[in-house]
């Protein structure tokens, strides 16, 4: 289990339990936080789970693999930080993790 905070484009925070093995965009979707689509489903095809990690977590959550960063090029304002919320494993390790979410998806 891993506390991650979720920082809407305003400034409003919003922090989730998410258990290990799900993804940041599963624990986004199950506590209701508003900002992230994720219009496939998490199945890694549409760009609409996109965030912004926290640059001090940016190399333990990690670089996107190459299907991910082909995806992120669609994303709306991507950044060096982007991610798909989606390919983010929430293990321990994450417990603290802070994203932004972009102004819309």
């Amino acid at each position: 289990m891993a506390k991650i905070t979720y920082i809407e484009h305003n400034g409003t925070e919003h922090q989730a339990e998410v258990p290990s093995g799900q993804s940041v965009k599963d624990g986004a979707i199950n506590n209701l936080i508003p900002g992230i689509l994720a219009e496939c489903g998490g199945c890694c095809a549409c760009a609409t789970c996109h965030v912004y990690v926290d640059d001090a977590w940016r190399e333990t959550v990690g670089e996107p693999d190459e299907l991910e960063s082909e995806l992120l090029e669609f994303a709306n304002e991507p950044k060096d930080n982007s991610r798909l919320s989606c390919q983010i494993e929430v293990s321990e390790s994450l417990d603290g993790l802070i994203v932004r979410l972009p102004e819309s998806q």
